[in-house]
């Protein structure tokens, strides 16, 4: 059966290296691995694999920014938000998307630093023409010395009822993005590891673009330059809110790892949740030692395989498994890994428009670096509850909103339910609860409490 797969890995011109890593994991797929990880092999993480962010500062140097690639995973269509393209062409503050605001602290930062910090984009077969065509709008970038970006892998979907090749008449569904645990293959098939090595780039950090909170500090990379580290993952708190996420854990030999929900048995998903057990989860911000990456692929024949990820999924009616790995779980891989326990400004995605709203509003500003920082004295975000019906795509939310985004800095909840657009001059405060049976357009006015319109 596995020669059927790979027959059509190789008749897409897909690298060797790569479809020997999904060969290994249909392997276990065949043997009916299903990707637990049980309580039995796991504890929460001892406080020897735990690094304070704020203990961090005196090891801050500006010379190692030319030591450092910055990678955005930008491989996701917003098609949750509205979207036909690239995520990341979302608009995020003012006229600017994530591609403007991540392409311009790079810029920003070789300003102001001279020194040529690398950025590049680890896009997907959907998501590069478009990335590519709108980036041409920064020459600049486009000088650097090595690509601006480089392609994820495919995966062939698999039959779930006799785990041969998926068929369709569009090709295009019988691929899927492996996850970004594919990051490393990646990077290694099309030979930028070696690349940037030889150029003299040391640590990458990578981040997801949606990520407005994911910036470089210097601090990182020089604190594991220093305490030879060669990975390290910034983990923020959990809170109730993040207890369906996946969180950190370490096994019997106390080596890090990540347990994400669809590794979780059934029966296990309360202490799963459980956020004062297992307390930190993965902001997928990474910290990597490139020399150190190319040592395990070297050693892995080219291959470095991940705990696998097996995502059912149903495709014009027939279900499929989608072989997946995420690429934090790679902290299971590095010797001596460690994770950096991180404030939560570090880590501000942007996942559904309700998170969309609260980056639009005066909760965050852009300051002279490009970074989307929250305003000096807000120290809480509001919990944003939209109606789907009229907020949840991109187009209808950006026409209740074309005149005027309601202030946020005096507000601790708000909920939506109904068709309310905004005028200018909108301030919220407490808990704001909205409610209409009609279509309304607000402006000029405190909200605060519940307030129902009445038809």
């Amino acid at each position: 059966m596995l020669n059927l797969f790979v027959k059509q890995m190789k008749a897409n011109s897909i690298p060797e290296s790569v479809i020997r890593t999904f060969s290994a994991y249909y392997k276990l797929l065949a043997k009916g691995e299903r990707g637990l990880i049980s309580r039995s092999e796991i504890s929460p993480p001892s406080g020897t694999n735990l690094v304070d962010y704020n203990s961090l500062s005196s090891y801050r140097r500006q010379n190692i920014l030319k030591n450092i690639v910055v990678i955005k995973l930008n491989g996701g269509l917003g098609t949750s938000m509205g979207l036909a393209a690239a995520k990341s062409l979302l608009p995020v503050k003012g006229n600017m998307n994530f591609l403007d605001i991540i392409t311009r602290q790079v810029l920003a930062q070789r300003a102001g630093t001279g020194y040529e910090v690398i950025l590049m984009f680890m896009n997907s077969y959907n998501t590069e023409a478009d990335t590519l065509d709108y980036l041409t709008k920064y020459p600049d970038l486009a000088k650097q010395s090595l690509p601006i970006s480089f392609v994820q892998n495919k995966f062939p979907r698999v039959r779930q009822d006799n785990l041969k090749p998926y068929e369709n008449d569009d090709p295009v569904k019988m691929w899927n993005p492996p996850g970004h645990g594919d990051l490393y293959a990646a990077l290694s098939a099309s030979g930028l590891l070696d690349k940037l090595i030889d150029s003299g780039y040391r640590y990458a950090f990578v981040s997801n673009a949606d990520n407005l909170g994911a910036t470089i500090d210097t601090c990182i990379p020089s604190y594991m330059e220093e305490n030879d580290i060669h990975f390290l993952m910034e983990v923020c708190d959990r809170t109730e809110m993040d207890k369906k996420g996946g969180h950190l854990a370490e096994d019997k030999h106390g080596q890090l790892l990540l347990r994400e929900v669809a590794q979780c048995p059934p029966e296990e998903l309360p202490e799963f949740q459980n956020v004062e057990y297992y307390r930190y989860f993965n902001t997928n911000n990474l910290w990597i030692d490139l020399k150190a990456l190319q040592w395990n692929l070297i050693a892995g024949d080219g291959v470095m395989l991940l705990p696998l990820i097996i995502n059912p999924k149903m495709v014009d009616g027939t279900p499929v498994y989608q072989l997946e790995t995420a690429m934090g779980a790679a902290i299971g891989v590095f010797h001596g890994a460690r994770a950096l326990v991180v404030p939560r400004a570090r880590f501000a995605p942007v996942k559904k428009n309700n998170d969309l709203l609260a980056i639009w509003s005066d909760l965050y500003e852009l300051n002279d670096q490009y970074q989307v920082v929250l305003r000096r004295g807000i120290n809480s975000i509001p919990t944003i509850d939209l109606d789907e019906r009229y907020y949840g795509k991109i187009d209808v939310m950006l026409a209740r909103f074309k005149e005027g985004v309601p202030s946020l800095v005096g507000c601790s909840s708000l909920k939506i339910e109904g068709d309310i657009s905004f005028g200018e001059d909108v301030i919220c405060e407490g808990n704001v609860s909205l409610s209409t049976p009609r279509p309304i357009h607000l402006k000029s006015r405190l909200l605060t409490g519940d307030i129902v319109f009445n038809p």
